[in-house]
């Protein structure tokens, strides 16, 4: 069967200009390339399948292409893969634009926030035939061989005679290694390394992609899905077998990979082999992970470097224990500062620290704690983001029994913790800390850490206009700009994602509203592009995106 495989994007996403594609022609776009689609690409074809993918990242494919082309072509199933709850309005959008245009064609859900709440999303969006809960793969398969009657495919949510049907439960595969690689090479884009949630700092020109050696997270952190997404277990494939894709992709002409395991630092022997293996095939592929501060793997940060891994991310979120417990982090202080020492003495290029701010029961004085911590460790590069709630954590639970969301009317939407939380601060206070905060990091940070500042400012330069790497270091002493209007606002959010402060806004607009400000952005992306075109330097994000970036 032909299969079409759609990667929904919050637009957040950039093209860089025509003249500067890859020596292969194709586009090359800032950001992580959709490897679920390209991982269940892979399964069908090997299954002999035919599957066609997009990925909304790339301005030769807008909407209206994907349309003509499920037109032309006819596929049996159309698959809408994305992952939160932000992507969803525009999961919906296309989903009603595919329908309107094709009354045939089947089309499927899937992803994290539609296996979280299959029924919901089935009965609120009626035009999508199928939703698929958990790890796709087998199911994708399985769908297809029962197209006519899915009722024996486990996993999957469906109606019939206008009632909603959910199958029985997928048993959760531990054998991750008996699937392909992903299929990269069908998909006429390249990606280039920048800095995570969209912050427009690009880290390497080089060939850039992601793999995912493992799944889940056994952590039970209030804020994330991931533990009840993967029902609290931990699945990884094996160290020869992550060795062996390193290797291929090396061949195909990568030059740095990030891993987008929940927890890649969790089992020191996978991790020892995986380093070993690197070392004994001699290659150089640089590599980045994200993992938990209280890792038992830390001996082996001198081991990870000598293998090529450059980036380690570290999940910080506060400067506070009283939040750290708070948040059930289970985590210290101490255990932040030892991991972040002992990952940049191992000689680590990029240590990273994601903190959140906004959090419930947080103090001014617990913000600027958060702050002084992230002064005083050896960080590189640091985001201080606001604390969300959604559906599927832990915290969404304790805000329903608290009565501030409902089951009911709020399932799909996405809030800022301090719009909705009293304990929280109120925003403005948030945003006022937050860039005095930043203020004193930076000043710290070029007073006591100037020659490792200098270098990663040296690394932005190579691919980077002055101007812009210049911006991201005044950023935080300019004041705030007054005066956009609540369109310009969402245009601005939905052009260019501002990290969590307007994703809120996004989901709780009318599909109507969105389509609109969808339309404006799209002009204003034109616009962008065109003025790009005309320049020999690197289009960067705007500069409202540009706050959370450290040095």
């Amino acid at each position: 069967m032909r299969v079409f495989l759609i990667h929904v994007r919050d637009p957040q996403f950039y093209a860089l200009p025509a003249k500067t594609r890859a020596k292969n022609g194709r586009i090359r776009v800032m950001g992580f390339p959709p490897i679920g689609i390209m991982s269940l690409s892979s399964v069908l074809k090997q299954a002999g399948h035919e599957c066609v993918m997009f990925d909304q990242a790339n301005p030769d494919t807008p909407n209206e292409v994907i349309l003509e082309e499920i037109n032309r072509q006819q596929p049996a199933l159309v698959g809408l893969s994305f992952l939160s709850t932000t992507s969803y309005p525009y999961a919906k959008i296309l989903a009603r634009q595919i329908r309107a245009a094709n009354s045939k064609v089947k089309l499927a859900f899937g992803g994290v926030f539609a296996s979280l709440n299959a029924a919901l999303v089935k009965l609120q969006c009626p035009e999508v035939d199928f939703v698929c809960k958990g790890d796709g793969e087998q199911l994708l398969l399985d769908l297809l061989e029962r197209f006519d009657d899915p009722s024996g495919v486990a996993g999957l949510t469906w109606a019939k005679d206008g009632h909603v049907v959910q199958n029985s439960g997928r048993p959760m595969e531990r054998h991750l290694d008996q699937w392909p690689f992903p299929d990269r090479e069908g998909l006429p884009l390249d990606f280039i390394e920048s800095m995570p949630l969209d912050v427009p700092a690009v880290l390497s020109m080089e060939r850039f992609t992601t793999m995912q050696t493992s799944r889940g997270c056994p952590w039970p952190c209030v804020f994330c899905d991931i533990p009840i997404f993967n029902e609290g277990k931990w699945r990884a494939r094996s160290a020869q077998h992550v060795v062996s894709e390193l290797k291929y992709l090396e061949e195909c002409g990568y030059g740095s990979v990030y891993f987008v395991d929940d927890h890649f630092l969790l089992q020191p022997k996978r991790i020892e082999a995986i380093c070993q293996g690197v070392m004994d095939a001699k290659l150089t592929i640089q590599w980045g992970i994200e993992g938990r501060v209280d890792s038992v793997a830390q001996h082996l940060f001198p081991a990870m470097a000598k293998a090529h891994c450059r980036t380690v991310m570290f999940g910080i979120e506060s400067g506070s224990q009283k939040i750290l417990d708070r948040l059930k982090k289970e985590q210290t202080l101490e255990e932040v500062a030892t991991a972040v020492k002992n990952a940049k003495a191992a000689g680590i290029e990029i240590v990273h620290g994601f903190f959140t701010v906004g959090n419930p029961d947080e103090t001014v004085e617990d913000m600027n704690a958060t702050f002084d911590l992230a002064s005083k460790l050896p960080l590189d590069t640091f985001g201080f983001n606001r604390l969300c709630v959604y559906r599927g954590t832990p915290l969404w639970q304790e805000y329903v029994k608290r009565g501030l969301v409902s089951e009911t009317t709020d399932w799909y939407k996405y809030f800022k913790c301090s719009e909705i939380d009293p304990t929280c601060l109120p925003g403005e206070v948030i945003n006022e800390v937050r860039r005095q905060g930043l203020k004193r990091l930076f000043i710290y940070k070029l007073l006591h850490y100037p020659i490792q500042t200098f270098r990663l400012l040296r690394r932005f330069l190579r691919f980077m206009p002055a101007r812009d790497v210049a911006y991201l270091i005044i950023k935080p002493f300019l004041g705030q700009k007054k005066g956009s209007t609540k369109a310009e606002v969402l245009s601005r959010a939905v052009e260019h994602g501002e990290m969590k402060d307007a994703a809120a806004q996004l989901t709780q607009i009318t599909d109507e509203m969105l389509h609109d400000v969808m339309e404006a952005s799209r002009l204003e992306r034109l616009h962008i592009q065109q003025e790009a075109e005309g320049s020999r330097e690197l289009p960067m994000v705007p500069a409202a995106s540009t706050r959370d970036l450290g040095a």
